[in-house]
């Protein structure tokens, strides 16, 4: 090797070393300065007239028991055209019976919607201040004793401090807990500075067309915008997320789009006896085969996943801490890392997962149709006909047709800054209540009524105070959905607090915070 080239390559190796040295430097100042939790947490917030919640025995037992009336009544939603009506109308008249200060306060304007939905409009006094909208849903599931519930699934049986029943999670324990926090509010003499609304859709579970789509419909004809909406949606998860130290409450800030598409590949029929070469069950089969070997491209990093491991980083231990403060430098790593699980995967890309297979008459005769059924959740990075095109691509057969039964785009991302008013309050009234809690932004996989506010409003937040453990997730639409007395009161307490909380006027100047390293 001559002189020249040994010299470069000495230089090079230098350069190089100094590189790798400078980046190390870097990324170890922000793992060791990085919290973003800091920000607001340390500022001077205005301070609204509080009003105190003593919660005794007495309360205590009378709230829990309106609570079991609610879990009791089965309003199930089967399909967008069949829901238990005789039901949903014995809880709009079970709801005028448990709060009666809210069905008569001269504050409270309140209307049915779509014969099962409601509408409630809290007057404020500053009529300046832009209002918002507390959102949940009357209906639930379908849910089956048989299925191998530990208590029938309407009873609302208390099991060693937990309530059992279709409901309890989802949604009737937000619903609850926002009308019994308004109900002692008003009957503690409350007026709030800054006046809102309260949505409660009735078909949620079959996609909320005739429910919160009707809701959203009078707003607009009344020109109203809205600060912000608050949903369902994510949670506290204590022991969940492995490695971290703690619980955490992620508010979910967008969640994503969803495409139902059917394939469908028609052949001649025949008898079994003298079979094609091909058939249309083995095309279909192999294009479905082809899909699940190519996954929709891992895309960690250009959504809100990336901001929920930002914000958590200094709760986790080394290397993690270190790796997560710099995803800069290493959101390809971490990426492989979250694709491993299904749980995880389902954050860092749009998922593909085939629900229905049909083809077959009888077992002697070659089917001449087989048709399949797959069901997408698509990510904030990509669009549905992004999606399209690439599930068209992988399977490249034209013989494979393809229709869109339904689908939409993933939902804007909201913002989570220090400017971001409904943001920052919500995670102000986690803080007052679990001091010792991260929170984070992230991002909901399923999907809710509140995707249908997108024109009344940019900042649209999922989240409800309700703790998960391991496992807990699978109550969700499973059986022994339940939740535990205590969790029940704080969401009430939760509701409580975050209504006053909205009274401020602005968010305080935020502290001097190391996020922007």
């Amino acid at each position: 090797m001559n002189p020249i080239m040994i010299k470069f390559l000495k230089i090079l190796t230098a350069t190089g070393f100094v590189a790798i040295l400078v980046l190390f430097t870097i990324a170890s100042i922000r793992t060791l300065s990085l919290d973003v939790n800091a920000g607001l947490q340390l500022a001077r917030w205005e301070t609204p007239s509080a009003i105190s919640l003593d919660l005794d025995h007495r309360k205590r037992e009378d709230l829990l028991t309106r609570f079991k009336e609610a879990i009791v009544i089965p309003t199930v939603s089967f399909s967008p055209t069949e829901s238990n009506t005789t039901a949903l109308l014995q809880f709009n008249s079970f709801l005028q019976r448990a709060f009666p200060t809210i069905f008569t306060s001269s504050l409270v304007r309140h209307e049915v919607v779509a014969n099962y939905s409601h509408l409630f409009r809290v007057a404020g006094s500053q009529p300046d201040l832009a209002p918002y909208l507390l959102l949940a849903h009357t209906d639930v599931v379908p849910a089956a004793e048989s299925d191998g519930w530990e208590a029938p699934p309407f009873s609302a049986r208390e099991i060693d401090g937990f309530i059992y029943g279709r409901g309890t999670i989802d949604d009737k324990s937000s619903l609850m807990g926002i009308l019994q926090a308004l109900e002692y509010l008003l009957s503690k003499g409350y007026v709030p500075r800054r006046g809102f609304y309260i949505g409660l859709g009735h078909d949620e579970e079959v996609g909320g067309y005739r429910g919160a789509a009707n809701i959203v419909r009078l707003l607009k004809e009344r020109d109203v915008r809205l600060a912000f909406v608050l949903d369902e949606g994510l949670a506290v998860l204590d022991g969940v997320i492995s490695g971290l130290d703690g619980p955490a409450a992620l508010i979910g800030v967008s969640e994503k789009g969803q495409a139902t598409v059917k394939l469908s590949v028609a052949t001649l029929p025949g008898h079994s006896s003298m079979p094609s070469k091909e058939s249309s069950v083995g095309i279909l089969a192999a294009a479905v085969k082809r899909l699940e070997d190519n996954p929709m491209p891992l895309l960690f990093g250009r959504g809100p996943e990336r901001e929920t491991f930002e914000h958590l980083a200094h709760k986790f231990g080394l290397p993690l801490k270190f790796i997560l403060s710099n995803l800069w430098l290493f959101s390809p790593l971490v990426g492989r890392l979250l694709e491993q699980k299904p749980d995880s995967n389902a954050f860092v890309r749009t998922t593909t997962a085939v629900t229905i297979f049909n083809a077959g008459v009888k077992f002697n005769v070659i089917p001449s149709l087989a048709e399949a059924y797959v069901n997408l959740r698509i990510h904030t990075a990509q669009t549905l006909q992004e999606v399209l095109d690439l599930i068209q691509s992988t399977i490249g057969d034209q013989r494979v047709k393809m229709e869109l039964v339904e689908g939409f785009d993933p939902l804007p991302v909201s913002a989570s800054d220090d400017k971001s008013f409904g943001f920052q309050i919500i995670k102000k009234t986690v803080l007052d209540m679990f001091p010792t809690v991260a929170v984070a932004p992230g991002i909901c996989v399923g999907n809710t009524d509140s995707r249908h506010f997108k024109d009344l409003t940019r900042d649209i937040y999922r989240f409800a105070p309700l703790w998960f453990k391991p496992g807990d997730a699978k109550r969700f639409h499973g059986i022994n959905e339940r939740i535990s007395r205590k969790n029940y009161e704080e969401l009430v307490v939760f509701y409580f607090r975050l209504i006053q909380n909205c009274d401020i006027g602005k968010l305080p100047e935020p502290h001097n915070s190391l996020h922007e390293l």
